[in-house]
């Protein structure tokens, strides 16, 4: 691998990460209701996938093991996308500013992990 595809690898690493931990600094901004809780304990275990399936991608064994495991990342990002949509955000706006810019992170990165899909097949 060269020193230019090594970066990029881990330039996606940190930016699942931080999609990762984005995702849990906004939940602690959500309103305290029922069903954002249960919202909230979805959103944080598919942005973690997220980043925790493209780790381990990164350590796949064959190349069937790291499309599978970036298919996962992809399918995470989507759900992320959901339960961020889900949650309720009653009037106040600059929370709503947030959750559109982590849902446009989320479709950026299911567009990415598809062309690394399509790339690799």
């Amino acid at each position: 691998m060269t020193e230019t595809q090594n970066s990029k690898k881990y330039d996606l690493e940190e930016r699942t990460y931080l999609f990762a931990k984005n995702y849990r600094q906004f939940i602690k901004e959500l309103s305290r209701s029922t069903s954002n809780f249960e919202d909230s304990k979805q959103l944080i275990r598919s942005s973690g996938s997220v980043a925790a399936n493209y780790i381990e991608a990164n350590e796949a064994l064959s190349k069937k093991d790291f499309i599978h495991r970036i298919k996962i990342c992809r399918k995470a990002a989507k759900e992320s996308g959901l339960w961020l949509k889900l949650v309720d955000i009653p009037g106040i706006d600059l929370v709503d500013e947030k959750r559109i810019k982590l849902l446009q992170e989320s479709i950026e990165l299911m567009k990415k992990f598809g062309a690394i899909i399509e790339k690799s097949k």
